[in-house]
Order: structure tokens, then sequence, then C-alpha cells
């Protein structure tokens, strides 16, 4: 797909204090990659693919994170651990140290926009030090036609500055050199000293996840979404390991997109995004062959190990577990263009339980979905560190709590009265273990779970009888097309009755104590969708 580089109408980076500068307007992504390798600051893979490291940082960082408390701001966002303040004064100085460390260089803009639904989309205008950021930002955004670029103007501006590092943090109320800050006043996404690029799209995401609900009744969520033939959408919630982009790619179905979506009052899903930013460690064709066949020329690989005949090793972690590829969504086949559908019939909240204690399909009453998706519940698997033997519980609230700055019992009703108005249908799939925990059970059968979404998209479930989970409500399916039934209630499939009972109320206190910082926030119907029960009950109230 040959672009070429369109220069706007406006385009003086002067009115950004950016000055004497060589700009490089909306370049196409070869020339991006050109510049990159001839720059020593990447290599091509075997198959002509562009592989970067992004330096010090492989991740993101939580914790140099901040959003400029303000007027706009100050009522409206959940402070604390997530999202934490910095003043308008410290942004501003930021700011100016930014934009003169930018003033005298060659610099990559890119103009682009979010929210492919025309009614919400958000112009972007993205000005980086380095060409490979610029690549990533083409990958992920949506791309506007040669008319838009030419008269664009931007709603946001974010400066992305991975050579800026601050000398003195503490002056600035931030935690050390690097920072990503969002200004909701300003419209501008501040990034200094970090080169990993996903700090400029969950900076987007973030502000969008302020901005919809507040302002445009769209309730935004961390999630991948398809369609099928009949127009009919399903959308998978999700935290990283527990299948999202792996059973949205499905063959009879189009991706709308694989990660952020919103869903509008007049009951559309659309893709915030252009692309897909995949995990790629352990990556094969045979297990995620859209996205290995996605790994070609315009993709970028990030932090990739190369073997001895200069091809990527996937198997590698030596940098980071988190090795990643951002590309543009029209790497994969089966796509829906434009990526917006309607109202979805069914949404699936998937966890990989290495308990083996929630059951492998269940479904969800609105209460419950509510709590489920504050929850946001998956468990970590034991293994990195000796000794460590029990798998540890994993909870990020709505399924994506680093970039929620509302409280995030605001998207869960948001979410109940969607569901409820929509009359759609909410499933928990437990991905992860059945049969006893991580280390003696195994883990559920990829072929199951996808029979279990297929049945359920089909209606292959809506008239069978379900039973209740005695100590977390949830209501199991007793019959379920190409899945065997002694599966269905995860009691069967343990040895010994007893160790199941104790292992699931041990889950349940978990997630009590969890629930816990919410609970003064959340109506009573959300609450009551919790586990029936904990570890001060006995099981003789059951």
């Amino acid at each position: 797909m040959k672009t070429k580089s369109i220069i706007p109408e406006k385009s003086d980076l002067g009115v950004y204090g950016i000055k004497n500068v060589t700009t490089k307007w909306n370049l196409p992504p070869e020339e991006l990659q050109r510049i990159t390798v001839e720059k020593g600051m990447g290599r091509e893979t075997k198959n002509g693919t562009l592989a970067i490291n992004t330096g010090k940082f492989t991740g993101r960082s939580p914790q140099d994170r901040f959003i400029v408390k303000d007027e706009y701001t100050a009522d409206k966002v959940w402070w604390g651990k997530t999202n934490k303040p910095i003043s308008s004064e410290n942004f501003n100085k930021l700011q100016i140290n930014v934009q003169e460390y930018l003033s005298n260089r060659e610099l990559y803009v890119r103009d682009g926009y979010v929210c492919a639904d025309p009614t919400y989309k958000t112009n972007i205008r993205t000005i980086t030090e380095f060409p490979w950021s610029n690549l990533f930002v083409y990958n992920m955004f949506l791309r506007p036609s040669e008319e838009e670029q030419k008269v664009f103007d931007e709603d946001w501006l974010i400066l992305c500055a991975p050579g800026y590092v601050c000398e003195d943090p503490k002056a600035y109320g931030i935690r050390q050199g690097n920072f990503s800050i969002i200004n909701f006043t300003k419209k501008i996404a501040l990034i200094g000293g970090s080169a990993y690029t996903g700090e400029m799209k969950k900076g987007i995401f973030s502000a969008l996840n302020l901005i919809l609900p507040i302002e445009r009744n769209v309730l935004p969520m961390h999630c991948s979404a398809n369609v099928g033939e009949n127009g009919d959408t399903a959308i998978f919630f999700g935290l990283s390991g527990t299948g999202k982009t792996t059973l949205s790619a499905d063959p009879n179905r189009k991706l709308i997109g694989d990660d952020e979506h919103g869903w509008t009052a007049e009951n559309n899903i659309f893709n915030f995004e252009g692309g897909c930013y995949a995990k790629v460690i352990d990556l094969t064709e045979e297990k995620e062959p859209d996205i290995f066949r996605a790994i070609k020329p315009g993709a970028l690989l990030e932090n990739v190990v190369f073997n001895d005949n200069n091809d990527v090793d996937y198997m590698s972690g030596e940098i980071t577990q988190n090795t990643r590829v951002s590309y543009p969504i029209y790497h994969i086949d089966n796509i829906q263009e434009p990526s917006f559908a309607g109202n979805p019939k069914n949404i699936f909240f998937l966890t990989c339980d290495a308990f083996g204690v929630l059951p492998p399909v269940s479904k969800l009453t609105p209460g419950q979905a509510a709590y489920h998706f504050i929850s946001g519940y998956t468990a970590k698997v034991a293994g990195t560190e000796a000794g460590i033997t029990e798998p540890v519980p994993s909870f990020s609230a709505c399924f994506g709590e680093p970039f929620m700055p509302l409280h995030p019992t605001k998207y869960a009703e948001m979410l109940s009265k969607k569901m409820t108005d929509a009359g759609v249908n909410v499933w928990l799939i437990n991905t992860g273990w059945s049969g006893g925990p991580h280390g003696i059970g195994s883990r559920i059968k990829l072929k199951y779970t996808r029979a279990m979404i297929t049945e359920i998209l089909n209606g292959s479930l809506d008239n069978v009888e379900f039973e209740q989970h005695p100590i977390f409500g949830l209501f199991m399916p007793k019959y379920c097309p190409n899945v065997p039934t002694e599966m269905l209630d995860p009691m069967n499939t343990w040895l010994q009755k007893g160790a199941y009972i104790s292992k699931a109320i041990h889950l349940a206190h978990f997630f009590h104590l969890n629930f816990e910082k919410f609970a003064n926030e959340a109506s009573e119907q959300i609450i009551e969708g919790g586990p029936l029960i904990d570890e001060h009950h006995h099981l003789d109230h059951m």
C-alpha cells in the first residue's frame, strides 16, 4: 500500500513552540523504515520487517503516568495509585522543556485519527523524535485520506521525546526522569524519557476513556470484537494471556478490532484504532496464524532477538517477555471495513483461572456481569521463583485499570444499563485449568473453548438448562454441543470434592478482598453479583 508524503496547509511547528526543525510530514511506512535502518536505529528481518529496540523501557511505566489536575479533571478523575495528579504549572514547565529539546532537530509528524465511527472521529497530530515511533503511529491510529491530511486540524497533540530525560524530577512533581502525562484542558499527551511506543497508544486510550463516557455517553472498552455474517457482534474482554486476540480471530467472523472499542448510545460498536499491537513471545504460525502472517514489511517488531541466520527467535525473552509487533489492521485478511458494527449479542469475559475453580463457561446476570467487570480477574501461573507453587490472583478493574481515569463503577454501571437495554448475554469463559490447579489439573483445550463460543454465538445454549455454582453463584449450562458434559461443572473434574470446595472458597475470598475498595460506590445489585460465600461462611450455610 503506497502512500505519499502529504504536507498539510497548516504545517508550521512554531505554533507548538518547536523551532528551527526539519520536518518530515506523513512519510509512507517504507520511507520511515529506510530512514530507521540508515540511521542504525533498526534492522530488517529475513522477510523485510523492521525490528527495533525501545531501549531502557520495554513496557509502559504505570508509576510514571500522570493526569493534570485542574478544573476539568479535579472532580471527575478517580485519583489514586492508577491516576496520579500533576499540577498545571509543572506540566507547563515540562512542556516547554520538551519543546526546547525537540527544537533544532529532524522531526517526524504524523496526522491520524482515532474512533472509526465518523460521529466520534478524533484527530491526533503526533510529533516524534524517532522515525520508527512515527511508523508505530501510522500502524496504530486510523489513516486519513490525502484530502483530509491537506486540511488537517488536530483535536489532540502527542509530543513524543524519548531522548528528553528530566534531570530534576522532584522539582517537577514527577518520580524519575521519564513521564507520560495527559492534559485534558490543553488536549496534549506529553511523553519524555521512554521510547516504548505503547505509551502513545495508551495515552490516547486513557484520554478517550474519560472524554467518551462523560461528554458523549459512549462506553469505552478494553476488548476485542468481531461480527458474524448476520451482523451479530461479539465482544471479548480479558487481561493479557487469557485468549482475547486468539479467540476473536475466527475464520467465520470478521475482526472489528483487537484491543480498544466504544459502545455508543446508538448501539454501535466501533474500533478506536487502525491496527493491532500484539505480543509475540512464543509466537508460532500454528498457534496464532493471523498474527504470524501479519508480520511482513510495514509491521514493526519491538525488542525481539535474532538467531544466527538473521531471523527472529520468537521463543527468546532475552530482552523482555513483552516482545511486540504493531501492524495496520489491513495486514489481516478477514476484517470488518470500516471497523464498526451493530449492537453486541454476546459479551465474553475471558479469565485464565490457574486455580482450576471457575467453570469453563457460565452465564452472568446483570449484577454478576457488573461485579466481574469491576473485578477483572485472571490468575498468573506460578513458576518464575523457586518455591512458589500457588497461582497468584490478578485483578484489573474493567479489564484495563491502568487506562481508566474514572471510578470503575462508572464504567460498570454503563455496561449494566447497556446490557439490559440491548438484551445482551454476558458469559464468563475460563480458558485456564480444569481438574485441579496449575501443576495438578490440565489447561482447558482451546478446541473446547472455541466450541463453547461457537455454540453460544449460534444460539445453541439459548434453551439448555443451567445450574447454579454453589460458591460463585454463576449459572453453568448442563449441556453444550461438542464439549464433554463432565467438564461443565468444574467440581466433577476434581478427584476430591472437598479439595475443590476449599479451593473455591479460597478464591472467593480473594474476590471479596479485592472488591472492598469499590464497595462504597457500588450499587446493591452489583455487590450481590459477587460470590455467595467467603471464608467466614461455613459450608453448612450452603
